[in-house]
């Protein structure tokens, strides 16, 4: 792998811990398990059976808990302390060459991890002042197949994962963004109209 390509792929992991870190974990682990991909020693934890199946089964409660309007920005809320130390080891172990954790890449990871938190979580944020549901389904959906579709590629083409999930994050918060501003001019103009 090029210095580039492996780059790429700390950066891609960290941001797609910042959507789900559990899965992101276990989807790292499973990789390196099977034999799909060889892990960097410092990503070799990730193969453990009690990370793997912690992380499994945290990534089945996210699944669940990311459904219900209200748990999910309770349940992004607390994930904060998860889900930015995830991406800061996740990207500092995948460009370490000896095991040690770098504090640049530390600061890499968990600054990419942020980043597609907050956007997640902002974006979920919103869209819960909605009062139906099927928009917070649809959202956390698109979010499951962006992640799901980012860890099938990642190790072989970091910088689509990466395009793919930024993708699918924009998209959603333009699309909520434009959905508010709509929102907001209705309840303008029915409150003139009173």
């Amino acid at each position: 792998m090029t210095e580039a390509h492996i780059f790429a792929l700390g950066l891609a992991l960290a941001c797609l811990a910042g959507v789900r870190a559990y899965f992101t974990v276990f989807g790292v682990g499973l990789a390196g398990l099977m034999g799909w991909v060889d892990l960097p020693d410092a990503l070799q934890v990730t193969m453990s059976p009690w990370v793997m199946g912690t992380a499994g089964a945290l990534a089945v409660v996210e699944f669940a808990a990311d459904k219900i309007p209200g748990v999910d920005s309770g349940w992004d809320l607390l994930q904060t302390l998860a889900r930015i130390p995830a991406g800061a080891f996740l990207a500092a172990a995948t460009l370490s060459d000896d095991g040690q954790l770098s504090g640049g890449a530390l600061a890499l990871g968990g600054g990419a991890a942020l980043g597609t938190h907050l956007l997640k979580s902002g974006t979920r944020a919103v869209i819960n002042a909605s009062p139906e549901p099927v928009s917070n389904w649809a959202a956390s959906a698109s979010e499951d197949t962006a992640a799901l579709g980012a860890i099938s590629v990642v190790f072989l083409y970091p910088w689509a994962a990466l395009a793919l999930l930024l993708g699918v994050l924009l998209a959603g918060a333009l699309l909520v963004a434009w959905l508010a501003r709509w929102v907001w001019r209705l309840s303008g103009k029915a409150a003139a109209g009173r």
